[in-house]
Parts: structure tokens; C-alpha cells; sequence
């Protein structure tokens, strides 16, 4: 059951380490992935929101990289 993954499309993991809560995030185009840690006793959507908005500035980061790559290949 595959499909091609959408724009914007993102896979989120749980793991509980301990007394602590291991969240990844992973971009299902690029497979950037990026990884924050919560307490256990936190509410799964704030652990959600972080990771997300954690992967999103990664995602621009990576895009004006490559932008600023593609310029300095101009010259």
C-alpha cells in the first residue's frame, strides 16, 4: 500500500525514552528528517506542533541554502 508522496506530506514517530518522549518528524518529499525531545507527560499535540515547526524552519534553511547555492554558481 505505497503512494507517491505529496507536498507537505510529513511522518511523525513517538518514542518514549525513559521519562522522556522522542519525536521525529520527517519531510515525506525530501526525507529530511529532524528529531525533538518532551516530557512524557506532555500533551502529544504540543510535542506535534514543536517537531512540525521544528521541520518547517529546517525546510526553509534548506531551501535558501539551495538558493544561495544556485546564485553563486551565476558568476
Amino acid at each position: 500500500m505505497s503512494h507517491e508522496p505529496r507536498a507537505g506530506e510529513i511522518y511523525l514517530e513517538f518514542r518514549p525514552v525513559g521519562q522522556q518522549v522522542k519525536v521525529t518528524a520527517i519531510d515525506a518529499a525530501t526525507g529530511i528528517e529532524v528529531s525533538t525531545f518532551g516530557p512524557a507527560s506532555a500533551a502529544q499535540s504540543d510535542l506535534k506542533r514543536i517537531a512540525v515547526r521544528k521541520l518547517q524552519r529546517r525546510l526553509a534553511q534548506e531551501a535558501e541554502a539551495a538558493s544561495s547555492q544556485r546564485g553563486a554558481n551565476l558568476y
